[in-house]
């Protein structure tokens, strides 16, 4: 199993550089980002966390600060967690992450996801209500772009002709592709567009459930069980544990960055409890 470290990182938390660093040196294997592009004013979506909506505004780009934790590290890969594919143009996108890839020597991981405020959405153009069907396409397109030195898609949401695009990625054929979610099609999209799975543990999830479901899901398409990457929102042995034990191939903790102080101190109970865990 591989830890690593998801963060709320925004413009007031301690420095995407420092960050990275602190990872690398605690041993851990990765370090996550997420992303809201920006918070609605208004909106009628409920918000089901404690946080402050707004704060969520202050979300640095995911990609651009992963670039930079990439530029001060050497081994930690550096991934999205996730990155809303329905609020960004695919052929734009597909050349920003092959760029991550490419400016860190393979090290990506693309988490990807559709997102749920319907309002942030909206303002991007996408339709609430296919949300999913357009991620879906866009992800594919993607994987064109990234597979094909001319590349071509023609779909209901995403319709380009042949195309030139570099870089593309070290990694062959293209960086893990992710899918972020627990509805009632995730698995399937896993099995279809994705190359594992990154679920939020929350307490009506039963990961061990899931994680044997996509395997009979994989199983009978004949294909290899893709691997699931276990998103835990507070460091907790017990949580990582029993992450462990469900089956999950990945467990990536969030971490508080308002100081490195609170990061380096979480950082350093986390790499002693992965030692305890691998001995």
């Amino acid at each position: 199993m591989q830890f690593g470290v998801v963060a709320l990182l925004d413009d007031r938390s301690v420095p995407i550089t420092d960050l990275a660093r602190a990872v690398e040196a605690a041993g851990l294997e990765s370090l996550f980002l997420t992303e809201h592009t920006h918070v609605p004013v208004r909106r009628e979506t409920d918000w089901p966390s404690g946080r402050i909506p707004r704060d969520e505004a202050r979300f640095l780009d995911p990609l651009v600060a992963l670039t930079a934790a990439a530029m001060v590290t050497n081994r930690i890969r550096v991934g999205t967690g996730v990155c809303l594919v329905s609020e960004r143009d695919p052929i734009v996108l597909a050349k920003q992450v092959a760029t991550l890839d490419h400016l860190s020597n393979g090290r990506c991981i693309f988490g990807v996801g559709a997102g749920w405020v319907k309002e942030e959405l909206r303002n991007h153009g996408t339709d609430p209500n296919h949300r999913w069907g357009i991620a879906e396409e866009r992800v594919r397109a993607i994987r064109e772009i990234w597979t094909h030195d001319e590349a071509e898609f023609h779909g209901r949401y995403v319709n380009f002709d042949a195309i030139w695009s570099w870089p593309k990625p070290v990694q062959r054929p293209h960086p893990p592709i992710l899918i972020g979610g627990n509805g009632p099609r995730t698995l399937e999209r896993v099995l279809t567009i994705g190359d594992g799975w990154m679920p939020v543990v929350t307490p009506n999830l039963n990961l061990r459930a899931r994680i044997d479901e996509l395997g009979q899901l994989a199983q009978s398409a004949g294909k290899a069980a893709p691997p699931t990457t276990a998103c835990l929102w507070r460091l907790d042995e017990a949580q990582v544990r029993r992450a462990q034990a469900d089956g999950a191939r990945r467990c990536v903790v969030n971490i508080p960055v308002s100081s490195m102080r609170e990061a380096t101190d979480a950082l350093g109970r986390y790499s002693k409890m992965v030692t305890d865990l691998s001995s």
